[in-house]
């Protein structure tokens, strides 16, 4: 059983809070003074979703609840500001820096230069490098609009003025998962886009060898509405299409992703990273489908939530780049329970 109550010194805002499993149910009581109604649907959800067989499963989302608790019981905290609702965002789920921080010979990222221009991806289609996403207002993205930016995110495409004005960017950004972004994220995140420092670096200019297309996305296409967001499993939807996690782990041939039958699948490969010994093994996406056998169905919370922050597989072994596992380990203990409540719903395949 864990418990948290406020001090006397904020008994006007008093608050109790209680988990114990009893008879294979896990029972949650909020008390009557608990004011956030968004923390009680997270707690009391978590307590529908328990499964008595899966102990490890269950010390997690305490684990979880436990840590949503002590925040809720400080009256008073501060509010998030725009910038650092983007900044968390562009760190954590959308990992941008995998791809825009450039990296030493070792393959680490170049911690003085962060967003100021990274990785070259050579495809049959084009080869490109992510582009400098700081505020220099020659190199980077310092003479954008706001509007220009949002685009640049949601659409894929170059302000009409500039450097290569009106040039498409290459595939390799995920506009077609970032157009469900809800209008106060993308504000948000050009808020701390605004706040990088500015770095001159140029980068190679892209080259394309067939015209840039990007497969519509559903869950981006439908949209998302922040009123359904009481559903971890809508919350956690949002965090992988965000994320992009589909863009690797389901099933791709040819350039061409198939997330109508091979949603969630695995199989796509991707080069041994820079600083690997000649001949180093190509990784491959894994298949994250609900399957017990082919996919992650049979893993527990925990272990769930382990692969994603830690990089560590079920069976121990540590997992390949190019997953971005630096950057999810920042990600909220409630937010990556909802990640892992949406992909318990991927429909199995094998």
């Amino acid at each position: 059983m864990v418990t948290r109550k406020a001090g006397p010194e904020k008994r006007e805002h008093a608050r109790v809070f209680t988990f114990k499993s009893t008879k294979g149910c896990l029972i949650f009581n909020g008390g009557s003074g608990l004011a956030d109604a968004n923390v009680t649907a997270f707690l009391q959800s978590l307590a529908m979703r328990y499964n008595p067989s899966n102990e490890g499963g269950l010390m997690f989302r305490i684990g979880i609840a436990y840590g949503a608790l002590l925040l809720a019981a400080c009256s008073g905290v501060r509010a998030e500001t725009p910038a650092e609702r983007g900044g968390y965002l562009v760190n954590t789920i959308m990992a941008c820096g995998n791809c825009h921080s450039p990296r030493n010979a070792e393959g680490r990222t170049i911690a003085d230069r962060p967003f100021s221009g990274g990785l070259t991806f050579t495809t049959p289609a084009f080869v490109a490098t992510a582009p400098n996403i700081t505020q220099d207002a020659e190199t980077g993205i310092g003479s954008w609009s706001d509007a220009e930016i949002k685009r640049a995110l949601v659409e894929g495409m170059r302000p009409d003025h500039g450097r290569l004005a009106g040039v498409a960017l290459a595939a390799i950004m995920p506009a077609n998962f970032y157009s469900a972004l809800l209008s106060e994220d993308l504000d948000a995140i050009v808020a701390y886009l605004r706040s990088i420092k500015p770095v001159r670096s140029e980068v190679p200019d892209p080259q394309y060898k067939a015209p840039v297309r990007r497969d519509a996305y559903p869950d981006a296409v439908a949209g998302f509405d922040r009123a359904t967001f009481t559903d971890p499993v809508r919350r956690g939807a949002y965090l992988v299409t965000i994320g992009h996690c589909m863009e690797c782990h389901s099933a791709w041939s040819r350039g061409v992703s198939d997330f109508k039958n091979g949603l969630g699948r695995g199989g796509r490969a991707f080069p041994a990273p820079a600083g690997a010994p000649d001949g180093a093994p190509a990784s491959v996406a894994a298949n994250i489908t609900s399957d017990p056998a082919a996919g992650i169905g049979g893993w527990s919370d925990q272990e769930i939530g382990r692969a994603i922050a830690h990089g560590i597989a079920r069976d121990g072994r540590t997992l390949k780049p190019p997953m971005a596992y630096a950057f999810y380990a920042g990600l909220k203990p409630t937010d990556l329970a909802d990640i892992i409540a949406y992909l318990r719903t991927v429909p199995p395949l094998q």
